[in-house]
């Protein structure tokens, strides 16, 4: 199905291990990946989980393997970036995907919380896109996609100051990642998901799933494979001239106004 789109391309999916149901989105993101013909690194903590994943893919007749890393560590960064090039050649494209919550006003989070965000959610991806910066270079360019959220874009009532300040970062590193690297023909963007229905929502009440599904426009719920068919595009080179954008995976959340959508909640 659609192998073409990125046939002969490597892809390193960090966070891609199998949480279960609801699909996740590194899990979604490294399935499509596959089976559009990208041979993928599957990036976890968890093995177990990473290994769901993998045997997926190559019961679909994909090509994947596993990756363990903490990627806190600069060195398991720069370990999992040379894995592919040991095992595939080289490599086009880089999803950028782990984070962590954080909740709490500036003056309500602790040091250890803002810590914890900074190097989980952004330190990550940057030490990660150092190494991968490189070997796409010397494979001939390539493709990197940060997760970002709608709350890096805008500010909600309910405070999560770490989580929100770093996945503003987020976006502003692949911008940055565009300006620098165009010129050896790496494209960076970034995913901004909204209201989907993953692993870390399932502790919502039915009811909070009611109404951030009617506060979208579109009056729908999102999930992961929504997010995974946007990396695609912009892994493919059907993106092949977009760059330092940030695209809303939303169901038109963003473009309303606060009152658009309240005859719609009830």
């Amino acid at each position: 199905m659609g192998k073409e789109r990125l046939q002969d391309k490597v892809a390193l999916v960090v966070g891609a291990g199998s949480r279960g149901e609801p699909a996740g989105t590194g899990y979604a993101t490294a399935k499509l990946f596959a089976q559009h013909g990208a041979s993928v690194v599957l990036v976890d903590n968890n093995r177990e989980r990473a290994e769901a994943t993998e045997q997926e893919i190559l019961e679909d007749g994909g090509t994947a393997s596993i990756f363990e890393a903490d990627v806190t560590s600069e060195e398991d960064c720069e370990a999992m970036v040379a894995t592919c090039s040991e095992r595939y050649g080289g490599l086009h494209i880089l999803f950028n995907n782990v984070a962590t919550s954080g909740s709490g006003k500036v003056t309500d989070v602790s040091a250890e919380e803002l810590d914890a965000a900074f190097a989980i959610n952004l330190r990550s991806m940057m030490l990660t896109c150092k190494y991968a910066i490189p070997l796409m270079k010397a494979s001939g360019g390539g493709s990197i996609i940060n997760v970002s959220s709608i709350d890096g874009l805008r500010t909600g009532m309910h405070p999560n100051v770490p989580y929100a300040v770093t996945k503003a970062g987020a976006v502003q590193l692949a911008r940055v990642i565009a300006v620098h690297h165009g010129r050896d023909n790496i494209r960076a963007n970034c995913i901004a998901p909204g209201h989907i229905y993953a692993p870390f929502a399932t502790h919502i009440s039915e009811e909070k799933r009611r109404l951030r599904k009617n506060v979208a426009p579109l009056g729908s719920e999102g999930n992961a494979w929504d997010i995974a068919w946007a990396a695609v595009f912009l892994a493919s080179d059907e993106a092949r001239w977009i760059s330092g954008v940030v695209l809303p995976v939303d169901g038109g959340l963003l473009a309303a106004t606060p009152l658009a959508v309240y005859d719609n909640l009830t």
